[in-house]
């Protein structure tokens, strides 16, 4: 598997139905034109604490619907950042441990949207369990189901991934089986409820909560100012969605009983990579406003910054070549047509550099009190980041570095000269 795949995948588990299963779902979709909005549903998350989950409960309250959450209890604990106004239930996904699903038997609901499912004899075990009692599954799937992504503009019916096992539940030494698990758990889904399944695949999930850094990098990077290394070329293309809009149109699927698969990334037309990255300087209030120097993907990886180094952008896209050329251009149409709307780029980073501060007091605290923690306790100290660092993109002195060698590539003479 490649850098670039690998670290796609990567990036989708800390965010993202074979054809012949999900036939009759296509057959029976509706848009969000199709039925009417319905009012006061109770709404089960399966998870539901970690980034995308808290918006998805605000989206649905904001909307008068009852949410329950079922999960172990941890992440919220360890995050330190409560989820209020909901009902919770407290078990494992995993049937096989503790009291698995136990809090989940007999409970009806409207609509259950799965946002942990990861490996598909754990999501069979919820859908089956469910099925007698629920009317609407929504999968939280990912754009990582699909085998190849070396040409743009593929739909929802685009080949999927496969696996030569599909027993198995690791994902493997370089995440090579995150996105045929994914194609399975899509599978356990339908067959538990066919006909009643939305399989939503995002892509980049970006927003305030995110914790891998990814997007938010090049905004929280731009307000340092100074030369902003800029890759590759400002027509590549950009695929991200914002956690609130996606939250907002789950809640809105829910609501018209939208069945069938997705895409779920954005925005509704092509946004150029210069664009964003003009709407991260844009986001920067701390003058001087940072400098874009633009350098090629191919003078980069000649230097030691292979493609997926730099988060969210690759080189490729429309009129680009190569394994990757597909990756920010899926198709939403599909999803557009179902009522999905996206903020405009530079709302997102505007929303991001503010929300920053408070993220970074809110992981200081949190990096403190485990360490105490572990001290009273005798513990090992936990290996955690260093709190107040991007946990994305490249540190400083190596930017720098770049930046320099692109900017004096042209200086050295030539062999003839220096040997004169």
């Amino acid at each position: 598997m490649s850098t670039t795949r690998r670290v796609f995948l990567q990036a989708a588990l800390a965010g993202g139905a074979l054809a012949s299963l999900a036939g009759t779902a296509r057959a029976i979709e509706r848009s969000a034109a199709s039925a009417p909005r319905r009012k006061g549903l109770s709404i089960l998350i399966l998870g539901g604490t970690n980034f995308i989950g808290p918006h998805i409960v605000d989206a649905a309250k904001a909307r008068g619907h009852t949410v329950t959450l079922f999960n172990r209890g941890i992440t919220e604990t360890r995050k330190q950042t409560p989820v209020d106004g909901v009902e919770k239930l407290v078990g494992d996904r995993d049937p096989t441990k503790g009291e698995g699903l136990k809090a989940l038997e007999g409970k009806k609901f409207d609509a259950v949207v799965d946002t942990s499912g990861f490996v598909p004899r754990i999501v069979k075990a919820s859908a089956e369990l469910l099925a007698p009692n629920v009317k609407h599954y929504i999968f939280i799937s990912s754009l990582s189901v699909y085998s190849d992504n070396s040409k743009p503009g593929k739909d929802e019916s685009d080949t999927l991934g496969t696996m030569a096992d599909p027993t198995v539940e690791e994902m493997g030494a370089q995440f090579e089986n995150y996105g045929p698990l994914k194609v399975l758990c899509e599978q356990a889904a339908e067959k538990a409820m066919p006909g009643r399944v939305a399989n939503i695949r995002p892509g980049y999930i970006v927003g305030p909560g995110d914790g891998s850094d990814r997007f938010s990098y090049w905004p929280i990077r731009a307000t340092r100012g100074g030369e902003m290394l800029a890759p590759g070329r400002p027509e590549d293309p950009l695929q991200v969605i914002d956690a609130r809009d996606l939250a907002a149109w789950i809640i809105l699927c829910i609501e018209n009983k939208t069945v069938g698969e997705f895409n779920a990334t954005g925005p509704a037309t092509t946004l150029a990579w210069g664009e964003a990255l003009a709407a991260c300087v844009n986001a920067s209030s701390t003058p001087p406003k940072p400098t874009l120097v633009w350098i090629p993907a191919d003078f980069l990886a000649a230097n030691g910054l292979p493609a997926g180094e730099l988060p969210i952008w690759l080189p490729g896209g429309v009129g680009g070549e190569g394994e990757h050329a597909g990756f920010h251009t899926r198709s939403v149409k599909k999803a557009v047509a179902a009522g999905l709307t996206f903020r405009p780029i530079q709302t997102i980073c505007n929303d991001l550099v503010a929300w920053w501060p408070k993220e970074v007091e809110r992981r200081q605290r949190v990096t403190k009190e485990m360490m105490e923690k572990a001290e009273k306790e005798g513990a090992p100290k936990p290996n955690m980041p260093e709190p107040s660092k991007l946990r994305a993109g490249i540190d400083p002195e190596r930017e720098a570095s770049l930046i320099k060698a692109w900017t004096e590539r042209d200086k050295a003479p030539p062999d003839s000269e220096q040997r004169k």
